[in-house]
């Protein structure tokens, strides 16, 4: 079933008052809207993220040989209750165009070469040369993208990991693609800004809060989206060194995200926030969802123009489509996920 929301939207005209560490955005006919001081999150240590690896853990879950990790969660039943969702078929790319030029965010733009030759009949042919992982362009991690302590997910070695690619959990065992519900949670919304600054934190109180609001609980198999305006910020005042300093999820809500069970999430930044806070892991999140849960992750996608059609539909959950290279042994790979609505 699809639920619609309108508790998000921002009343016509607000006026602002700090009462007790709460603004209270009063509007003319709305009535009272809250927008609570962001609860700081806690302090997580390097120990904390070490028993969480085996707290979270998915390992053997699907069996010892398993490669696909949540990604099992997406069952055909998954599929056909998604495909249900699609009501005006408006498709919505969650992907950027592939920037060439050198900025701080993307210090190795793509190499990108093109010929045509012939006359009566002409052919055209190009070649691309990209290190897609990083800061800039949109892609899928996959479960082989990190390690801890010389292991992958479901206990395979780091060591199967070379110049050649990966032997186990390569890219090329998602062939089938994700097709499933994305629910969107618009953190910029929820505390009625455009966007957050670089280096702030999500809360579990806030995406909690998200679910609350919105009505719209996160299922088994969901793909989740979290916007953090990151894009937004970028055209207002430029790019920055987005390694240093980004927007996102503190390593405290992995008990959180473990619990709902989902099969992949993606952001407009990289999951996690930066930095992170936590001794040690500088992407505890990565380690914790792609190590120990066996969830990838969409990293950089564009959410500007979803979270638009969402917001103007009052719908935050919608079918969820994305399929990446089958790169043998690959570590990744660049995407393009479509929402249709």
């Amino acid at each position: 079933m699809i639920r619609r929301s309108s508790v998000l939207s921002p009343p016509p005209r607000l006026i602002i008052y700090a009462l007790l560490g709460c603004a209270m955005a009063i509007g003319e006919i709305l009535g009272a809207h809250a927008i609570c001081a962001q609860t700081n999150p806690p302090e997580v240590t390097t120990e904390q993220v070490q028993a969480w690896l085996d707290e979270f853990s998915n390992w053997g879950r699907w069996g010892p040989d398993d490669e696909l990790g949540t990604l099992n969660l997406i069952t055909a039943e998954k599929r056909l209750d998604a495909a249900s969702m699609v009501e005006d078929g408006t498709v919505v790319s969650l992907a950027r165009d592939v920037n060439k030029d050198t900025a701080p965010d993307n210090p190795q733009p793509i190499g990108h070469s093109a010929r045509f030759s012939g006359s009566r009949i002409g052919w055209g042919s190009d070649s691309y040369t990209i290190n897609y992982h990083g800061y800039s362009y949109s892609h899928i991690d996959a479960l082989p993208h990190t390690g801890v302590g010389g292991r992958l997910y479901n206990g395979y070695s780091t060591e199967t990991v070379g110049e050649n690619g990966a032997e186990k959990l390569g890219v090329q065992v998602m062939q089938h693609g994700l097709f499933t519900r994305a629910v969107l949670i618009d953190i910029p919304r929820l505390r009625g800004v455009q966007f957050l600054e670089p280096g702030t934190a999500i809360t579990r109180e806030e995406l909690e809060r998200w679910e609350r609001e919105s009505g719209v609980e996160i299922e088994p198999g969901d793909v989740l989206l979290v916007r953090t305006g990151r894009w937004a910020k970028r055209a207002q005042d430029g790019p920055w060194a987005a390694g240093r300093q980004l927007a996102g999820l503190h390593a405290s809500t992995a008990g959180w995200l473990r619990g709902k069970d989902i099969a992949a999430i993606g952001s407009d930044g990289i999951t996690d926030v930066l930095p992170s806070g936590v001794e040690g892991f500088t992407h505890p999140l990565h380690q914790l969802l792609l190590v120990g849960m066996g969830t990838p992750l969409f990293d950089n996608l564009d959410l500007e123009e979803v979270a638009r059609e969402a917001a103007a539909r009052g719908r935050w959950s919608f079918l969820f489509s994305a399929a990446p290279m089958r790169i043998p042994g690959g570590l990744g790979s660049p995407i393009n996920p479509l929402v249709i609505f």
